[in-house]
């Protein structure tokens, strides 16, 4: 398969994306962009998954050698997206949003996006982690 992102060609294998898609907080990162439409810097990450910043941060970056998630620098901040407008990938993420939600977990996910995302300056993130036992590390 092939698809091109910020004019390279990339070619993606099958078991990359189900290898990336193997652990829980990547599911988690990609079923979060698919269901809310968004793109996230890390810190958002970190306090709308309450997992630590190491931990997202391998995570993104593997979701990012899949071929599934792009990403924007602007000055300090990095912001991901899941890469779209590729028939095969949004079929992928459309599944992944209809995966059941039997303990709550992706909902409440979810909500705390929404409330993290409501800190934004100007449609940005400008503010850090501010979930106190994950900041500890520093960004």
């Amino acid at each position: 398969m092939h698809y091109y992102a910020c004019m390279h060609t990339v070619q993606v294998k099958s078991q990359e994306i189900f290898q990336a898609l193997a652990d829980p907080t990547r599911i988690r990162i990609v079923r979060l962009l698919a269901g809310t439409d968004e793109e996230a810097c890390l810190c958002e990450l970190v306090d709308s998954l309450l997992e630590p910043q190491y931990k997202l941060s391998r995570s993104v970056k593997v979701l990012r050698q899949a071929g599934l998630l792009s990403a924007v620098k602007e000055g300090r901040w990095v912001y991901h997206r899941l890469v779209e407008g590729i028939p095969y990938l949004d079929r992928l993420y459309e599944a992944l949003k209809a995966l059941p939600d039997a303990d709550g977990g992706f909902a409440r996910d979810v909500e705390r996006f929404r409330r993290r995302m409501c800190l934004r300056e100007g449609g940005r993130c400008r503010i850090g982690i501010q979930t106190p036992e994950l900041a500890a590390g520093g960004e």
